[in-house]
């Protein structure tokens, strides 16, 4: 018996998560080797939200900023892909991050600075949920926002709650940021595990099920491993439906190779594996696989012609800056038929 389809019709995809500002040095450089940095508006959930929307499909994003000129650029910037914004202004600072690009064998390294933010800080009970997934059709979450604080986890499973209780389909990704969860990492599997309960399709690997379950996935290869973790997860959570990730092989900071995985109840399909050769910029490459996998699910596909889609918006998202993908559907149809390049006129 194949999965069921996805069908939301015109109703909005609902993501929550906080916005935040990455802060990157000059190409090639380390943090403050110069005094110059560069600003992008960035945040996993956020990223999902304007592929979506750049994809066709009406999107909100639920958040809390500063009331400040930070925060409305961040609501600027989200409105010129075409997510709506319905979000509170708070007293508070700006969530940052701040991002050293690896190249060849030094690796990347992220710098958080999120602690305190106006997102981080308020309370759980500020969000009305009800009111907030009225129109929704589908929520999209992630586990970065279990692990800013206390009050933002709370009120990412308050969302899941609220979202289950009103029949309304879940998307999970586990995102899993050590650096980011700090002291309150012993907390992750039992938060992450309540959260996958509501979850119909998962974005994650036998890792994140491996923290989650406490049971190591020993497999040699990393297919059978990804196998052997979704198994678990289906045995474990009912009502999940789909479980995807990505599986990259690195030869350096810029060359690496990866394939795309989709588990169904139904059994596992891949895709090939891409080379990915000079890789301009790797953040928000998860977030653009999730967009493309939800996109093609929404519009009744099958998931391996989903998965392909998903792959594709994951290579194209390596070719540019920035943390949200800026590409269309066309764009990524034309990288799903064709690896040519000549120039398209």
């Amino acid at each position: 018996m194949s999965e069921p389809t996805i069908h939301i019709g015109d109703r909005r995809v609902a993501c929550f998560g906080e916005l935040l500002l990455r802060l990157s040095p000059p190409t090639g450089e380390l943090l403050l080797q110069s005094p110059a940095l560069k600003v992008h508006v960035g945040g996993a959930e956020a990223n999902v939200a304007c592929s979506l929307a750049l994809l066709g499909h009406p999107t909100t994003m639920v958040s809390t900023l500063p009331d400040s000129m930070l925060g409305r650029a961040c609501v600027g910037e989200l409105r010129r892909y075409g997510v709506d914004m319905d979000v509170q202004y708070a007293s508070g600072r700006m969530g940052l991050y701040f991002l050293t690009p690896g190249a060849m064998q030094r690796a990347s390294d992220v710098l958080y600075d999120r602690a305190g933010s106006a997102f981080a800080t308020a309370p759980a009970a500020s969000y009305d949920w009800p009111r907030l997934l009225a129109h929704a059709g589908w929520l999209h979450l992630s586990g970065i926002t279990l692990a800013v604080s206390d009050a933002s986890a709370h009120a990412a499973l308050a969302a899941a709650r609220a979202a289950s209780d009103a029949g309304i389909p879940v998307s999970f990704d586990c995102n899993i940021r050590e650096r980011l969860w700090a002291r309150r990492f012993s907390e992750a599997p039992a938060l992450m595990r309540e959260m996958v309960a509501h979850a119909n399709v998962l974005f994650g690997n036998d890792r994140d099920i491996a923290l989650m379950l406490g049971h190591r996935f020993s497999q040699d290869q990393a297919i059978d491993r990804f196998a052997a973790a979704a198994d678990a997860a289906f045995t474990e959570w009912p009502r999940l439906r789909r479980m995807a990730s990505t599986a990259r092989v690195h030869h350096s900071a810029d060359h690496q190779e990866a394939r795309g995985l989709c588990a169904s109840r139904d059994g596992l399909i891949t895709t090939d594996a891409h080379e990915l050769k000079g890789i301009v910029d790797r953040i928000g490459t998860g977030d653009a696989f999730a967009a493309g996998l939800l996109h093609r699910l929404f519009e009744g596909a099958a998931d391996r012609d989903a998965l392909a889609f998903a792959m594709a918006a994951f290579c194209l998202k390596h070719s540019v800056g920035g943390d949200a993908s800026p590409f269309r559907a066309a764009d990524v149809d034309a990288f799903v038929t064709s690896r040519g390049f000549d120039v398209r006129r």
